[in-house]
């Protein structure tokens, strides 16, 4: 089962999807996390999720730790499968509960009250594509594989 979850080509294509996926997410999860770039950290960001939007603090928990440690595994391809999934289904919650209303293109111009959902598929579609290839190229993942290989 384990071996079905890091499988991986050397595909530099995956290389560069995983990559940036993880390297996109990275800044929304630190500031999450670790109150970086302006975010309010984790106490503020678990209060935020659960007070403003509702979410149970369960799945404001899962948001955090998603974005933050989900993109560094990303960035370094380490269950890369796993974390893309896990991706795929907070940009849905995102999409359903934040930014549906709002319509397809995002905020440029700040004419709305809150963001589109055109970011969030972008996102869904790189973690969707990371989940089907794996890590690609440079990924723990692959190293993994190598090395049971030569057992």
């Amino acid at each position: 089962m384990i071996l079905k979850i890091i499988k991986t080509d050397e595909n530099w294509g995956q290389l560069i999807v995983r990559f940036a996926l993880g390297l996109v997410i990275f800044p929304h999860g630190a500031q999450k996390m670790l109150g970086a770039f302006g975010g309010y950290g984790f106490t503020a960001t678990l209060d935020a999720l659960t007070t403003q939007i509702q979410l149970p603090w369960l799945i404001a928990l899962l948001v955090i730790i998603t974005e933050f440690f989900g993109s560094i595994f990303l960035i370094i391809g380490f269950a890369s499968r796993v974390w893309a999934l896990a991706i795929v289904f907070l940009f849905i919650g995102i999409i359903f509960t934040a930014q549906l209303e709002h319509g397809f293109f995002m905020n440029w111009y700040g004419a709305q009250k809150g963001e589109g959902y055109e970011y969030s598929l972008l996102i869904i579609g790189m973690a969707l594509s990371t989940f089907i290839n794996g890590s690609g190229k440079f990924s723990i993942d692959n190293q993994i594989i190598k090395t049971l290989n030569k057992l």
